[in-house]
């Protein structure tokens, strides 16, 4: 990985790592299945931090960007499947 996380420096630590992690539990659904309730989890603790639609569509735009990988697709895809394991396709 060698790019950078779109954080927000008024975030606390405790925030920043919060949003490393959830983000880190995106792109580990593009590498392979993850918990679909551990992401949804993630999410809502991820919401807390960036409750705004628009700041949450920015990150997604900028990780996407850097990273291939897309908040809003892999949160689309957790809400519709049924079982507990969720991938993504490759990248």
């Amino acid at each position: 990985m060698s790019y950078h996380y779109p954080i927000d420096p008024s975030w606390s630590t405790e925030e920043t790592i919060v949003v490393v992690e959830f983000l880190v539990l995106i792109e580990k659904a593009y590498q392979g299945f993850i918990s679909r309730t551990e992401l949804l989890n993630q999410y809502r603790a991820f919401k807390k931090i960036v409750p705004s639609k628009s700041e949450e569509k920015t990150i997604d735009k900028e990780f996407e960007r850097v990273s291939g990988c897309s908040l809003y697709r892999t949160i689309q895809k957790a809400r519709k499947e049924d079982s507990d394991r969720l991938k993504m396709n490759e990248l």
